[in-house]
């Protein structure tokens, strides 16, 4: 053991990796000694048996000591202390409590395979020999001394030093007394100075521009959704009707007053209404974790376990989630393990050296978001990420994640230029530690939660994205189609004159449609810094733009592929969307935009009615072109189909505002069709050309079909039909 005076030395600085092996009690030649050290303290005293022993300052800053003569038991005490005030508390020993961590917890840590390790790691609330207070846990291998501070201590990195347990790199601390609601940070020593950090595994923040973790039980929220958990077990949304509504809860309603933002509580009575009027089955939020600036809305996240406070408690985000589920909407939820920002009080060189993040610049810094890029290849640091996934599943029910930035996170050169780059060992530009924690990130979540979504926003060619990782894939259950999205938007926004010269754009998506389980998208990305608005994209009089954006919405739900749309774009925002401000709900009183409201809600009732809409969205039999071949009228036409073959619709397209009476389309059986829908009806603003209601199949071969339909198409517009059976 090291003499007394270099423990001493030590222990005033904070930097002692066991400050056990001399604070508190330990059996003497004499019997026990108590030691502590209460910075400016000016008295200090043991009681232990009902006995009160004064305590000898043995250095002046506040180190104490007594020496229990003939004791040969160690046996628990208190610690009473008299500040420079004349103020007294009494307290237990934090240093009188026994390790926290088992060896077994600290191996499975070691090696990246413990996935609770947010029941270990960070500040849980807990009894140890009959006394209640805090554990506290925090990975930093490379630091000299880790402590824990807080209001309880004012702040004073002296006052709470912690213990690391061997080569593991964990610190950890049990405080006595400390409650729910006590803010606290970790204060980390390396050889590069003091930081002062947020707890990575913390459940509860303060609300910006405050960054303090808050100790928090989320164990005690009472669930009412068993039923809903159940049945997600048993559910495949791949065959099964999937429209989500994407939300950014801090800008989708407000309330007057800074900050202006709705509790998670009013926000899922207000959203669940909404979502049902409209029939989209899920909501999509962007990341609701903890982060610094509104303005990265949430995707520049610093509490990878931790609920943004902006909105409320994390109980109240158990509401909401809940409420969601008793009312059969399911929620998903964007997750950011592409990279970190560089707050000082967050992950980025969180012991004084480059830990979570890359140490080599090459391969550190994300060129396009000034942020930091994880180390995948870090056993702790894959298993933090896991472990948050993990966790948002388990203690928050949520339904599914989404990845954002898959691309960013696979290519070793993403938005890099030659020279910017290291290749792998093989000379590639593959990030190989990244693509295995992208599996491991599929397996566990479909392992430990059947029936969750795992979805990629990747916006490359990278193969099987969306296949199982026993025959090579990612592993994720669907894929963000951003081809799709960027071919769709640039052929809406042409002139219609001109159209005919981009018909590809409307017909190279069949072409990879069933390469991957693909989501449609029409995302936040979309509408913003400087893209404008889906409605102000379209061109045209205001008649022909909301003419085109129904046409543009018809075409995403016939098209194979589950649906997802940005709030917004019920109503025709005309501006673009503004984190700081709310959606434009006042335009609903405008026939217009509401008629564009009810439209789209019709179009996810026939969704999801419709099995042939939805149920072979990701194979081939689920989809026949009739005709896509008349470029020059802008017109095409298809077949979905459900698994029975014989139950399908027949859609047909007009992208000019020319109404074409008469219009022959070819379709595979002879019966009568019915028009169920038609967007150009005057129940959603138009101009009411159609059909009739009702369109017999006539003896009339056309292209390769056996007979045909007389249709009128109206001016941008789309039929949907429906063949009578029987």
């Amino acid at each position: 053991m090291d003499a007394p005076k270099e423990h001493i030395k030590r222990i005033l600085k904070a930097r002692h990796h066991d400050p056990f092996e001399f604070l508190g009690a330990h059996r003497t030649k004499e019997g026990v000694a108590i030691r502590t050290f209460q910075p400016g303290a000016k008295k200090a005293w043991t009681l232990r048996n009902g006995e009160t022993t004064e305590m000898k300052k043995i250095h002046k800053a506040g180190v104490f000591e007594a020496v229990l003569k003939g004791a040969e038991e160690i046996s628990p005490y208190l610690l009473r202390v008299e500040d420079s005030i004349g103020n007294v508390r009494t307290f237990h020993d934090p240093y009188s409590f026994p390790p926290l961590l088992t060896e077994f917890d600290l191996h499975l840590m070691g090696e990246g395979t413990h996935y609770s390790k947010y029941e270990k790691l960070g500040a849980h609330l807990s009894t140890i020999n009959g006394v209640e207070g805090v554990n506290f846990a925090v990975w930093a291998p490379n630091a000299k001394g880790a402590s824990v501070i807080g209001d309880f201590n004012g702040w004073d990195g002296r006052t709470h030093p912690m213990r690391t347990r061997g080569a593991t790199g964990i610190w950890e601390l049990f405080v006595p007394g400390l409650k729910e609601g006590d803010l606290y940070k970790f204060e980390i020593k390396s050889e590069s100075g003091i930081f002062i950090k947020t707890d990575p595994y913390g459940f509860f923040s303060e609300l910006r521009p405050q960054t303090a973790s808050i100790v928090w039980d989320i164990n005690k929220y009472q669930w009412g959704d068993g039923g809903w958990m159940q049945r997600r077990k048993e559910t495949n949304w791949l065959d099964a009707p999937l429209s989500i509504y994407e939300v950014h809860l801090g800008s989708w309603q407000r309330t007057d007053g800074d900050p202006g933002f709705l509790n998670y509580r009013e926000l899922a009575h207000r959203l669940v209404e909404h979502v049902k009027k409209l029939g989209f089955t899920h909501i999509e939020l962007l990341p609701a974790m903890e982060h610094p600036l509104d303005a990265s809305w949430g995707y520049q996240t610093l509490g990878y376990f931790s609920v943004t406070s902006r909105f409320g408690s994390p109980e109240d985000f158990m509401y909401f989630v809940d409420y969601c589920h008793q009312n059969g909407i399911s929620v998903l939820m964007d997750w950011v393990p592409a990279h970190l920002p560089k707050d000082a009080h967050g992950l980025a060189y969180f012991d004084g050296t480059f830990l979570y993040e890359h140490e080599h610049p090459m391969k550190r810094e994300h060129m396009d978001w000034g942020t930091h890029i994880f180390n995948y290849g870090r056993n702790e640091v894959a298993s933090f990420l896991l472990n948050s996934a993990l966790f948002w599943l388990e203690k928050y029910h949520i339904d599914g994640l989404r990845v954002d930035a898959v691309a960013s996170v696979l290519y070793l050169n993403y938005s890099r230029e030659k020279g910017q780059w290291i290749p792998n060992i093989y000379g590639g530009n593959e990030n190989l530690e990244a693509i295995e924690f992208l599996k491991k990130f599929n397996e566990l979540c479909h392992r430990h939660h059947p029936g969750v979504l795992t979805i990629a926003e990747e916006s490359t060619a990278w193969p099987m994205v969306s296949r199982p990782t026993y025959v090579g894939g990612l592993g994720f259950s669907l894929k963000w189609n951003m081809g799709w999205m960027h071919d769709m938007l640039e052929y809406f926004s042409k002139d219609p004159v001109v159209r005919k010269y981009h018909h590809s754009d409307l017909t190279f998506g069949l072409i990879y449609a069933f390469h991957e389980n693909f989501v449609l998208v029409l995302s936040h990305d979309e509408v913003v810094h400087g893209k404008a608005s889906l409605l102000n994209k379209m061109p045209g009089d205001l008649w022909q733009q909301f003419a085109n954006l129904r046409c543009l919405y018809g075409y995403m739900y016939g098209h194979p592929g589950k649906k997802m749309l940005f709030m917004g774009a019920e109503v025709g925002q005309r501006g673009e969307w503004d984190c700081d401000s709310t959606v434009e709900w006042d335009l609903l009183q405008y026939e217009s935009h509401e008629k564009l409201m009810k439209y789209l809600a019709d179009l996810n009732r026939l969704y999801s009615e419709e099995p042939a809409l939805h149920q072979v969205d990701f194979e081939p039999p689920g989809f026949e072109w009739l005709d896509f071949s008349d470029s020059d009228s802008c017109v095409v036409s298809f077949v979905r189909r459900a698994r029975d073959p014989g139950d399908f619709l027949v859609f047909v397209f007009n992208f000019t505002p020319i109404p074409r009476m008469g219009y022959r389309v070819g379709v595979p059986v002879k019966t009568s069709y019915r028009e169920i829908m038609n967007s150009d009806s005057e129940l959603y603003g138009g101009s009411n050309i159609g059909n009739a209601g009702l369109v017999r199949a006539e003896d009339n071969p056309f292209k390769q079909w056996p007979c045909s339909l007389g249709l009128n198409l109206p001016p941008l517009g789309m039929l949907v039909l429906k063949p009578e059976r029987g």
